[in-house]
């Protein structure tokens, strides 16, 4: 028995080391202290000279290479370099349909590097940089704005506060030619999120919530109902197994109340758990209204066929929002419309919300109408066109282009004819012909134009349409390729 008792000892001291060893080793470093510390040191060595030594780093060394930009990363003191690591690389290559780094168009790639490149020395371990979970403005080198922060842990956040943020892993390297941050994504710039400071009392909103809310079940517990729980639970793992759940919603829009023109139409789901993986959450139209929370079920739900009316990438959020402004667009009735939730085929996320059951006050799902109940004016103020140089990138601001008359975030570009000689850049993705952006995205900086490096003129032809029905017809936005 005192043997027994020796052995279990010695097990509990090698658990309680084991743990301590992970604690500090998991640690990803104290830079984060404002005291002088080893990880914090200078690293005496060049960026360049730094990323080239890291093979973590390796595809941001070949992306260097191929856009020849070493000089950003070996010369000068005053820099902040955001380094993504290989991970980040292949997750860019694979949501753009690329097979390597040297199939990307070599002005779309330098964007991309001169964008991780901040032109201010930003360290979090600065004491006047000690207020947590406040995202300060700086200009990168391709002419947008990166925001930089930390949480309450001194963990470094890229645009904190805009439509999409991402952590650090590593922090505060401080090499001879600037302070260097490590993490695991590609990042770009979205537009902040909308607020409103001055309300338009020609603006109210309505909401409404639903009839019938209620959850499906697959596998063994096909027959079951759910229609009185308290939570709605989404997971999609084989599509009709005993841990895929599938959310169902029903609304009467005739309890919409207010009067005016519709002009932002969204589904509000608050989160009582996300594993928030970054993979798509979807929202079908189904056909049925004539279901019940209280006898549906797996075997007898009505399940879509076409493809969802909205999708978004899930994150740690307080909830999820689907703009359904087109599906309301396009809907013939004012009557009852039904949804079904349902996650990425087989991403085995569980997702969690709260339903109209629920009796410890948490909103459940609900539809926000905003309605405008003024007529508008679309007025041009400025189309200046603009210059840049051959294989370089320019970004668009208010100057250069605005349309007044409504709210920025109410105009709508929609662009007629795409430049023929490089790219218009929006966030991540790449605007064609037919595509759209709005004066907001052009008040905060997220509309790039990229050379291609050929042509010494371009132009791109847009419209201009306001929420209400307010128009601008064609016109063109001149382009000199110096």
């Amino acid at each position: 028995m005192k043997n027994k008792k020796i052995i279990r000892h010695q097990y509990i001291l090698v658990f309680v080391l084991m743990i301590v060893t992970l604690f500090y080793n998991c640690e990803i470093q104290d830079d984060f202290s404002y005291t002088k510390s080893n990880s914090n040191a200078e690293l005496g060595i060049t960026a360049w000279e730094y990323i080239q030594k890291h093979d973590s780093l390796n595809l941001l060394e070949e992306a260097i290479l191929i856009t020849n930009t070493q000089s950003f990363y070996d010369s000068g003191a005053d820099k902040t370099f955001i380094a993504p690591t290989n991970e980040a690389f292949e997750k860019y290559l694979q949501d753009n349909s690329y097979e390597s780094l040297s199939e990307v168009p070599v002005p779309i790639l330098r964007n991309v590097l001169k964008y991780h490149i901040v032109n201010a020395y930003v360290s979090f371990d600065d004491p006047d940089l000690m207020e947590r979970n406040n995202p300060l403005p700086y200009t990168t080198e391709n002419g947008q704005t990166i925001y930089l922060s930390h949480n309450s842990q001194f963990t470094g956040i890229v645009n904190e506060g805009t439509s999409k943020q991402w952590e650090i892993v590593t922090s505060n390297l401080k090499s001879t030619t600037g302070v260097i941050h490590v993490l695991s994504s590609i990042v770009y710039f979205s537009a902040l999120t909308t607020s409103n400071n001055e309300p338009d009392p020609s603006v109210t909103m309505d909401t409404i919530f639903p009839i019938h809310d209620t959850y499906v079940n697959g596998g063994s517990q096909s027959g079951r109902n759910f229609g009185t729980d308290v939570l709605i639970k989404v997971k999609n793992v084989s599509g009709n197994g005993l841990y895929d759940r599938k959310g169902f919603l029903m609304f009467d829009l005739n309890q919409l109340s207010q009067e005016g023109v519709i002009i932002d139409f969204k589904l509000e789901l608050p989160i009582k758990f996300t594993h928030g993986k970054e993979v798509d959450f979807n929202v079908y139209e189904v056909k049925d209204t004539l279901w019940s929370e209280l006898s549906l079920t797996f075997d007898n739900a009505t399940f879509p066929t076409e493809d969802p009316i909205a999708s978004i990438t899930t994150a740690k959020l307080s909830s999820f929002e689907f703009d359904l402004i087109d599906y309301y667009k396009n809907l013939s009735h004012n009557g009852k419309v039904s949804f079904m939730l349902d996650g990425e085929s087989g991403s085995n996320e569980t997702d969690e919300f709260y339903s109209k059951e629920n009796v410890l006050g948490f909103n459940p799902p609900m539809l926000i109408a905003r309605l405008s109940s003024k007529n508008s004016v679309l007025v041009t103020e400025a189309n200046t066109g603009f210059s840049v140089d051959s294989g370089e990138t320019f970004a668009f601001d208010n100057n250069v282009l605005r349309v007044t008359g409504s709210a920025p975030e109410d105009i709508t570009f929609t662009i007629e004819q795409a430049p023929e000689y490089g790219w218009l850049v929006r966030g991540a993705s790449i605007l064609q012909t037919g595509d759209t952006f709005t004066q907001e995205d052009i008040d905060v900086k997220n509309l790039i134009f990229i050379s291609n490096g050929s042509g010494s003129s371009d132009i791109i032809v847009l419209s201009a349409a306001d929420k209400v029905g307010a128009t601008v017809d064609s016109f063109d936005v001149n382009i000199t390729i110096q």
